[in-house]
């Protein structure tokens, strides 16, 4: 294509798990996107990063690589504590803006970048990948076209791994006030896929609890407290009137993944895959109508926006994000999860853990 968007990458170190795992690959194979400026928080590992993902431009300062006339987006992909700083430079710059989920630390951090986003008139993104799965996008349009006919109830389970034993430079996240953990990541990315496909909660009951209470460091042999909640279940009713249920844990032996039940008066959807409802796995559709029996339903080719080729697994979703980013860069018409729906998602988390501490239903509408 040639007019790529050209991309500047807040932490693009080549040794960073989830970027590794989807960002590099899928912007490696866009046919929209182009990896312009790579920045780290070293000099060294910025120009590493340059080399290995052929980029024009290596920075180790954000400040200095997001008001660079060279590119025109920036992805902040980097962890959820530092998310505030690079993502409100990259707007007060007049740059389009692609920030990992959760959006801030806090919901106030997520509504002031919200509000300068509103203020700067640029597009945003947040990686809410559900929403551009291609399943689950059918899903959706499924039970808005009457497959199951009036949805009853909903189902979703989404179990994780969770290790107890873990390096101590991975056991920051056991501080719940630093924003990142299964109450705000795998929960807030499942139970936003469910909201995506039947619709918004208007009350909810919830148990948010730390049933690890303690993690084990491989490297400093110590045992550390934990704050971080790592089961969350929520019950309550759907604004349509449905029914719903959801339950996200970190378990520590063969996590059974994720499964969705979309229950109506006419038939049954359910969707299951190993890991998430954000990864980029392939998800199982099936679906039963006027029977017990489900069958295997395939998605059609349009829910997808990369090319047929394009890297499976991890990557793939983040493409597809990507795909969608470019275009409404081009375009104006943006399609992608925002800033504002950033918002939303944390302000209901917080109802979430505000239910769970009442111990008691709370209303949301």
């Amino acid at each position: 294509m040639a007019n790529k968007i050209r991309l500047g990458f807040v932490g693009a170190n080549v040794r960073s798990t989830w970027a590794s795992q989807s960002h590099f690959p899928a912007l490696l194979a866009s046919p929209d996107v182009e990896l312009t400026a790579v920045c780290t928080t070293r000099p060294e590992s910025a120009e590493e990063a340059r080399r290995a993902f052929g980029a024009k431009l290596a920075f180790h300062d954000y400040r200095a690589m997001v008001v660079s006339p060279e590119i025109d987006a920036v992805a902040v992909v980097i962890k959820v504590p530092e998310h505030y700083g690079p993502t409100k430079a990259a707007l007060e710059a007049g740059k389009h803006v692609y920030t990992e989920w959760p959006l801030g630390r806090t919901t106030s951090e997520a509504e002031e970048l919200a509000a300068l986003v509103r203020a700067r008139g640029v597009l945003t993104a947040v990686g809410l990948q559900s929403r551009v799965s291609p399943t689950l996008m059918y899903l959706k349009e499924q039970i808005e076209s009457g497959y199951v006919g009036e949805v009853l109830s909903c189902h979703v389970t989404t179990m994780r791994d969770g290790a107890l034993a873990r390096p101590s430079s991975r056991t920051w996240q056991r501080d719940a006030s630093l924003g990142a953990n299964t109450l705000t990541i795998a929960n807030g990315h499942v139970i936003d896929a469910l909201r995506f496909v039947a619709g918004n909660f208007a009350r909810v009951a919830c148990v948010v609890t730390t049933q690890a209470p303690q993690w084990y460091e491989t490297d400093t042999k110590q045992m550390v407290d934990v704050t971080s909640p790592d089961n969350v279940m929520v019950s309550g009713q759907l604004v349509s009137g449905a029914a719903a249920s959801v339950h996200v844990g970190a378990v520590h032996w063969a996590g059974s993944g994720f499964r969705m039940e979309i229950y109506g008066r006419e038939g049954t959807l359910v969707v299951t895959g190993n890991v998430s409802s954000q990864r980029g796995e392939t998800l199982r559709l099936q679906g039963a109508r006027g029977g017990h029996a489900l069958s295997d339903l395939e998605v059609p080719e349009r829910f997808s926006y990369v090319p047929a080729d394009f890297p499976q697994g991890d990557p793939y979703n983040v493409g597809q994000m990507y795909a969608l980013f470019a275009d409404a860069i081009r375009t104006g018409e943006n399609r992608l999860p925002t800033f504002d729906t950033a918002v939303d998602l944390h302000r209901f988390i917080d109802a979430i853990k505000q239910a769970s501490d009442a111990g008691q239903m709370v209303s949301l509408t």
